[in-house]
């Protein structure tokens, strides 16, 4: 699991910037949904090669906003320095701008108005994005990857521990105030380490990476769902449609519900990463009956 270096730890309060106050980039992108790309199957595909996946840089972690109409992704340059970009439809035209520099590993709130950012977050105003805020108690002292938000406001996460032994925790919005964070359940903290969750809105099913004896290579992505008592089933390996040989992590769902989207890491650290997508279907396929 690669960490952001400690220089960029110590930019990253200092250098969030509102989306406007970069360029735009020159590439051109086909207009249509999704970023002008023709959907995948049951297949993984590389997400938009040459617009989001390029030879010259790494990118990961790559989502769609609420409104479907704007795609979120981190790319690394020369220097190793993290950006989080966004590709919007503005104006007739599918657009790129720089959201914030020295960051990564977000998730978007439903609503498409929060991205979390570990354990930061920048919110949405009328003329891009605010400056970089703290979680607060109980998050503010927790080594958090990712966060992920319900639409109830309930934070999943996952820890950061030298040991990688720590389970994905949730914690509840409870009369203002957050919950201290309560394991999800003995079954996300199997194996090497469980990261990088996603929930879903309603909180019917999670997702996450994680390296398990059962697992088809290195990291691979594991589904959950939430059965009508509100417990939670088994962690469900994703099959070898989805994991391989490889390093999968960093899932997402699309808004619209249909695509899964994640990083597939065909050498060891990043030196090999691309963004994949693939029908979501397999969600339902594999649904306790």
């Amino acid at each position: 699991m690669k960490r952001v270096s400690t220089a960029i730890v110590l930019l990253f309060s200092a250098l969030v910037m509102s989306s406007t106050s970069y360029s735009k980039d020159d590439t051109s992108i086909p207009d249509g949904p999704y970023l002008g790309q023709t959907p995948p199957g049951s297949t993984p595909e590389m997400f938009a090669p040459g617009i989001v996946n390029t030879e010259e840089f790494i990118e990961i972690e790559g989502m769609f906003g609420a409104d479907m109409n704007t795609f979120y992704f981190v790319r690394s340059d020369e220097k190793e320095v993290y950006s989080l970009y966004v590709i919007e439809y503005r104006n007739n035209q599918w657009q790129k701008s720089i959201v914030a520099t020295a960051v990564s590993e977000p998730s978007i709130s439903p609503d498409g108005n929060t991205i979390y950012l570990k354990n930061k977050f920048i919110e949405r105003t009328s003329d891009g994005w605010s400056e970089l805020k703290s979680l607060g108690a109980p998050f503010e002292n927790i080594d958090i990857m990712r966060l992920s938000a319900s639409s109830n406001g309930t934070y999943y996460f996952d820890t950061y521990t030298p040991e990688l032994d720590t389970p994905i925790r949730y914690s509840r919005l409870i009369n203002g105030k957050y919950e201290q964070p309560k394991s999800l359940g003995s079954q996300f903290g199997i194996g090497r380490y469980n990261a990088h969750p996603y929930i879903a809105p309603d909180e019917s099913f999670i997702i996450f990476d994680s390296v398990r004896e059962d697992g088809q290579g290195r990291s691979d992505i594991y589904i959950s769902y939430r059965a009508a008592d509100g417990s939670w089933g088994p962690a469900i390996n994703m099959g070898d449609k989805i994991n391989t040989v490889h390093s999968e992590k960093n899932p997402s769902l699309s808004p619209d519900g249909q695509f899964l989207f994640f990083d597939k890491r065909t050498k060891r650290g990043n030196e090999e990463v691309n963004i994949y997508w693939v029908d979501a279907q397999i969600i339902e396929t594999l649904r306790p009956k």
